[in-house]
């Protein structure tokens, strides 16, 4: 058996000791109430699938004794246990798989969230058959190097075990599927007309991976930008989609037909969205929004409007890249290796400084634009203002550049990227670390020169000096450059003048 923590997971040993005495049912193992009710569809589904079990002292125990178990994925596993302490299954057989799956009480196996993560654990841990839910059988069967079998009920799982010769493992998927290119259907960079530092600034945030904030009044497609950016990014490898499939698995979010992402995900919360939706939780832990846009994006539209205390949160994954849940009964991990992307008005009325339509007093600016906190603000890589698009802009061009044409850039940069980064376990500039600006961010006399004005008269602090750094690297890589030059350093400081906005 099986038991997550986040999306990781290790063994769960299930066994059950039928012994005389007084008739009785104990479990035992830390276990939560959903799993102290599996007793009840246990007895009940054994009975139904016509298996008589006479009076006995029964104890099932589920080990590690000291972690807590959470949900109804181990009524198989206590089925089998329990048949073979009556000796109605050899041990051997009860032992020698994997058995996911809740019980109805007719004895039909239902499916259940998190088979992906549970058949990689189990394959890790080296053993050679997982039964799983006949609903799950393809979710399970992407992961190679063990063998799947999908159940429709008890009595076909104890059938399979008693012959293991009828046992059909579900193929591996097609590789129609699994070779998808990850298309986003219905939305190309093509449509964008004019915003050209908005188009660049994208491209940009794309090449490195780097967090991205729209500044700008109503209709001037900051949303329409963002939502358009996972076209340009690199398509999945195959363990990036195993990766982000996993999450979904845990929250229950994977395709039945093909549960596979191909696609990079892109989440766009309200802003009514609570803390534990955006960043993960709950009594039992679930992914949230950052880690469902794990290798894809998160885009925060209307950005002043989320509650702060929300929005503080990000904080830490943002610089993490991981959100840790802590929990009386023990911890766990999600992933969160996302780009940030968000979008705001200047002001609440969202024209200004346009004073033809704006009243807004310049406190009240001020005001709307201080509810982005400035230790947040200073996790955005790249900040730019979008202007308002002119007629001739809407009318007088032909279509832009296609989000292929960009992608392909794109990938030439991460191809940089992988090449630069190889075996120090990062893969974008924005996942830099301090010793790494050292060795790749190298800047030669007249330019530190120049980083020494700018950062005194911008007024920087530690991280965002960084983050202009990693963003110059980005820069430079997509001229093809293996030094950073003024140009790249000028550009990438830029896109951070927005924070005397803020505070200035």
């Amino acid at each position: 058996m099986w038991r997550c923590g986040g999306i990781d997971g290790y063994l769960v040993h299930v066994e059950a000791d039928v012994s005389p005495g007084l008739p009785d049912f104990a479990m035992v193992g830390f276990l939560s109430s959903e799993v102290k009710e599996a007793r009840e569809r246990v007895r009940t589904a054994l009975r139904n699938s016509d298996f008589a079990l006479p009076p006995k002292r029964v104890t099932v125990n589920l080990s590690p004794a000291d972690v807590r178990k959470e949900g109804t994925a181990y009524d198989l596993a206590m089925a089998i246990s329990l048949l073979a302490g009556y000796g109605m299954l050899p041990e051997k057989s009860a032992e020698s798989a994997v058995r996911i799956g809740e019980l109805a009480l007719n004895g039909k196996v239902c499916p259940v969230n998190g088979v992906l993560p549970r058949v990689l654990t189990a394959r890790r841990a080296g053993l050679p058959l997982c039964f799983v839910p006949y609903e799950n059988r393809r979710e399970g069967a992407v992961v190679e190097g063990i063998r799947v079998v999908g159940v429709r009920s008890l009595a076909e799982a104890v059938q399979l075990l008693y012959h293991p010769e009828e046992q059909q493992p579900e193929p591996c998927p097609a590789e129609e599927w699994l070779d998808a290119s990850g298309e986003i259907d219905g939305v190309d960079f093509a449509e964008v007309r004019g915003q050209e530092t908005m188009r660049r600034a994208a491209e940009v945030a794309a090449a490195g991976m780097h967090n991205l904030l729209f500044i700008g009044s109503p209709g001037s497609g900051k949303s329409m930008i963002a939502r358009r950016i996972p076209t340009i990014l690199p398509r999945m490898s195959r363990e990036e989609s195993l990766a982000v499939s996993q999450v979904y698995s845990v929250a229950g979010l994977l395709p039945e037909e093909t549960p596979l992402i191909r696609a990079r995900p892109f989440r766009a919360p309200h802003h009514t969205i609570s803390t534990a939706a955006l960043v993960g939780g709950g009594r039992v832990p679930r992914p949230g929004e950052i880690s469902l846009a794990d290798r894809g994006v998160l885009f925060l539209d209307e950005l002043p409007e989320f509650q702060k205390n929300t929005l503080e949160v990000l904080r830490q994954p943002m610089e993490d890249r991981e959100v840790h849940v802590a929990r009386v009964g023990g911890s766990c991990r999600f992933p969160a290796d996302t780009m940030v992307v968000a979008a705001m008005n200047p002001c609440r009325c969202g024209f200004y400084p346009d004073r033809s339509r704006c009243r807004c007093g310049e406190g009240e600016v001020r005001r709307y634009l201080q509810r982005i906190s400035r230790p947040l603000l200073e996790r955005m890589d790249l900040c730019v203002e979008a202007p308002p698009v002119s007629y001739a802009d809407l009318e007088g061009r032909g279509p832009g550049e296609s989000s292929a044409a960009i992608r392909e850039r794109v990938e030439a940069v991460r191809q940089i990227q992988a090449e630069r980064f190889a075996g120090t376990g990062i893969f974008f500039n924005s996942q830099m670390q301090a010793g790494h600006l050292r060795e790749f961010c190298h800047l030669g006399e007249a330019e530190s020169q120049l980083m020494e004005q700018l950062f005194e008269r911008k007024g920087l602090s530690a991280r965002a000096y960084h983050r202009v750094l990693k963003v110059a690297r980005t820069l430079a890589d997509m001229d093809g450059k293996a030094e950073i030059g003024r140009a790249h350093l000028l550009e990438a400081v830029s896109y951070r003048t927005m924070e005397n906005k803020f505070w200035g």
